[in-house]
């Protein structure tokens, strides 16, 4: 199953990235989600990019459009200990399944019509608020810098920890998926492995709850 995107809400304006930027990763667009609330900035790589997210205007994000998402509640992370993690599925007929139960957002930034089809994991959030985009396929991102300083060129797997161990069928979605994994843990977390690790390095970010290995 291949991944658009990663976001991790921070609750800092942002300026965590500037640890990613020392850590060798060099960034790309960012952009303001207009009407939701949110703002990003954004590092690409081969197959997918990781965004940083956070609150710029809290009134957009609680509105009645926004806040039936459950976007705000990831945003409030440390003090309801949701996963403050988002993962985009690339559109495809093979996960028509995941998402046949989906919320669909009609955001202002997209033209009507064009829908975000949404998993909010309310049972579980702890696990990462799950989503797709309107169109299929990956997006090539080709005038976005992808050359980082650490070498890291591709996304090879992600490993999401979270609490609860219960079993459902979003996790059954992905018992077979080798680069979409989920472990029982005490606490949520992220880990993000480039490259299969080819270069035998590891870099934890605190504040990110993120491991990233290369």
């Amino acid at each position: 199953m291949d991944i658009d995107h990663i976001f991790i809400f921070t609750d800092d304006n942002g300026k965590i990235a500037d640890k990613l930027v020392e850590f060798g990763l060099v960034e790309g667009s960012n952009r303001v989600h207009v009407g939701q609330g949110t703002t990003n900035r954004k590092f690409y790589f081969d197959n997918f990019f990781l965004e940083i997210l956070w609150v710029h205007n809290e009134q957009e994000i609680k509105s009645d459009l926004v806040k039936p998402i459950g976007l705000w509640q990831r945003a409030d992370y440390k003090r309801n200990q949701f996963s403050p993690y988002g993962l985009c599925i690339v559109k495809s007929d093979d996960n028509n399944g995941l998402f046949e139960n989906s919320f669909e957002y009609q955001p202002d930034y997209f033209p009507n019509g064009m829908t975000i089809e949404i998993l909010r994991n309310e049972n579980q959030p702890q696990l990462p608020w799950t989503f797709r985009l309107p169109f299929k396929g990956q997006k090539k991102n080709e005038k976005e810098p992808k050359n980082h300083k650490n070498g890291i060129k591709r996304l090879t797997k992600v490993n999401f920890n979270y609490k609860n161990s219960q079993t459902d069928k979003y996790l059954n979605f992905f018992s077979e998926e080798s680069n979409i994994d989920f472990t029982v843990s005490e606490d949520y977390g992220m880990t993000l492995t480039f490259d299969n690790n080819k270069q035998g390095h590891r870099e934890y970010f605190a504040d990110l709850k993120l491991t990233i290995e290369y």
